[in-house]
C-alpha cells in the first residue's frame, strides 16, 4: 500500500477502507508517511469529505494510536460530557455533583484553555490546594466512593489526533466536520466512557457560527457514538452571547457555586439541568428527561447540589470554605467599569470579543504554556434585551495589569445597543440522539 494511492482514492471522491485509515494513522504515528502526504490527504477529506463509515474507522484509529483507560473498576455505567467550547462555559463545574448526587458516576477528564475559551481545570484550580493530578487509584477510588472525581488529560490519549491537529492548524483544513467529529469523539472513547453527552455550541462566542454547521457536527458524532457502540446525546446549545455574567477562572467559580445554590443565571441554569438531566438517563437514573430535570431542580432546592459541589473540592484537596465564602477566590487589584455611551436596549453581545478581551486581561493563555491570572476576566452587567441608559455600566473588567486599554476597546465593542428590544435566543436550540 502506498501513501499516493490513499490520497488519490480520496481526492477522487471514494470511501477508503479500514485498511487504508489504519495505514494512514500508522504511517503518521512512526512518520513512514511525510507531512506533506498526510496534508495532502487532510485537504482531500476536506473537500470530498467522510462517510460515516470513514469517520467511525477514523475515529477508532485515531483511540488505539495510545493509551485507552480502562474505567471498569468503576461501578456503574460511566457518563462523560464534553463541550465544544464557549464564553462563560463553567457548565461541567455545576453538572459534575448534580449527576453524582442521581447516583451515576462522573469520571471527568478535562483539559485546560486556549484563546478566548475557559478550560474547566483551569477554572478549578482557582479553588486554593484544588488538585486534579490525582493516581489512577485515586481517581477510581474516588468516583466509586464518592460518584464524582475530575483529573487532567494525559499526553498519550489520542497522540495520531494531537499530530493532525498540528497539520490541520497549518494546512487550512481545522473546519472540516468529519476531522472535528473524529477529533473530539476519540479524545472521549478514548477516555473510557460508557456514555456521552455532548454541549455543542453555537454563535458568535463558538466554533460553529451558523445553526446548519452546529446542527451537523451533532449529528455526525452521535454517529460515531452509535457506530462505535456509545450511547450519545448531543445538544445544540446557545453561544451568540456568554453564558450568565461571569467571564474567568475564579468569576465562574463563584457563578458555579451561585448556581448550585439556587441563585444562579437562568441561562446556564437551564443549560446546566438539561445537560445533567440527559447524563443521568445516560447512566441509567431515570427514563424520562422530565422526571430527570425535576429531581435535579429539587436537589439544588434542598441544598444538596452545592453539598456535593463541597465534597468535590474537599476529596481533591481544595478548600472547602470557599463554598460559604466565595471572597476568599483570587481578586483582582482592578476594577474597570466600562459606561455605555447611548442609550436603548442590548441588541447583541459579541461572545468571542469579550472572550478575547478576557484573554487580553490575563484570564487565558495565547500559546499553551502561557501563565492565567485566576482573578482576572469580566462581570457582563448587561446582557441581551437589557434596557440601558447612556452612562449605565455595561460590564466591569478585572485584572491585575496596569495596561488594561485593548481589552477595553475590545470590550465596549462587543456590546452592540440599539433602540430595536431584542428576544434572546432560545437557550437550548435541539436536542439529537
Amino acid at each position: 500500500m502506498r501513501a499516493y494511492d490513499v490520497i488519490l482514492k480520496k481526492r477522487n471522491g471514494f470511501e477508503l477502507s479500514e485498511e487504508e485509515i489504519n495505514y494512514f494513522i500508522s504511517g503518521i504515528m512512526d512518520n513512514s508517511i511525510p507531512d506533506y502526504q498526510a496534508s495532502a490527504l487532510l485537504m482531500a477529506i476536506y473537500f470530498k469529505g467522510l462517510s460515516k463509515k470513514e469517520t467511525a474507522q477514523l475515529t477508532m484509529a485515531m483511540v488505539n494510536s495510545g493509551q485507552v483507560l480502562d474505567l471498569s473498576p468503576i461501578n456503574g455505567i460511566k457518563v462523560d460530557k464534553h463541550s465544544t467550547g464557549g464564553v462563560g462555559d463553567k457548565i461541567s463545574l455545576i453538572v459534575i455533583p448534580l449527576v453524582a448526587s442521581a447516583g451515576v458516576p462522573v469520571a471527568k477528564i478535562s483539559g485546560r484553555g486556549l484563546g478566548h475559551t475557559g478550560g474547566t481545570i483551569d477554572k478549578l484550580e482557582a479553588i486554593s490546594g484544588f488538585t486534579t493530578d490525582l493516581s489512577i487509584e485515586t481517581f477510581f477510588n474516588n468516583v466509586n466512593k464518592y460518584k464524582m472525581a475530575i483529573t487532567g488529560q494525559t499526553e498519550n490519549i489520542t497522540p495520531a489526533d494531537k499530530k493532525l491537529y498540528s497539520l490541520r492548524d497549518v494546512t487550512a483544513t481545522v473546519d472540516s466536520i468529519p476531522l472535528i467529529a473524529s477529533s473530539i469523539m476519540s479524545k472521549k472513547i478514548a477516555s473510557g466512557a460508557d456514555a456521552i453527552v455532548l454541549d455543542v455550541k453555537v454563535g458568535s462566542g463558538a466554533f460553529m457560527k451558523n445553526m446548519d454547521e452546529a446542527v451537523e457536527l451533532a449529528e455526525t458524532m452521535v454517529d460515531i457514538g452509535r457506530a462505535l457502540n456509545r450511547k450519545t446525546i448531543a445538544i445544540v446549545s446557545d453561544m451568540d452571547q456568554p453564558l450568565g455574567h461571569e467571564v474567568g477562572n475564579a468569576n465562574e467559580v463563584r457563578e458555579a457555586i451561585d448556581v448550585l445554590k439556587g441563585k444562579g443565571a437562568e441561562d446556564e441554569t437551564q443549560v446546566a439541568l438539561t445537560i445533567a438531566s440527559y447524563m443521568t438517563i445516560l447512566g441509567g437514573a431515570f427514563n424520562a428527561f422530565d422526571k430527570a430535570y425535576e429531581y435535579l431542580e429539587k436537589v439544588i432546592k434542598s441544598g444538596d447540589a452545592v453539598e456535593y459541589f463541597r465534597k468535590l473540592v474537599s476529596i481533591q484537596g481544595g478548600d472547602p470554605k470557599v463554598i460559604d465564602n466565595p471572597h476568599l477566590l483570587p481578586q483582582a487589584k482592578n476594577h474597570i467599569e466600562i459606561k455605555s455611551m447611548e442609550e436603548g436596549y442590548v441588541y447583541s453581545i459579541n461572545a468571542e470579543k469579550i472572550g478575547i478581551a478576557a484573554m487580553l486581561l490575563g484570564a487565558g493563555r495565547r500559546k499553551k504554556n502561557d501563565p492565567i491570572d485566576h482573578a482576572a476576566g469580566i462581570t457582563l452587567v448587561k446582557k441581551v434585551g437589557h434596557k440601558v441608559e447612556k452612562g449605565d455600566t455595561i460590564c466591569i473588567l478585572h485584572t491585575n495589569m496596569s495596561n488594561w486599554d485593548e481589552a477595553y476597546k475590545v470590550a465596549l465593542n462587543s456590546f452592540d445597543i440599539s433602540e430595536a428590544k431584542k428576544t434572546p435566543s432560545p437557550y437550548i436550540h435541539k436536542i439529537i440522539q
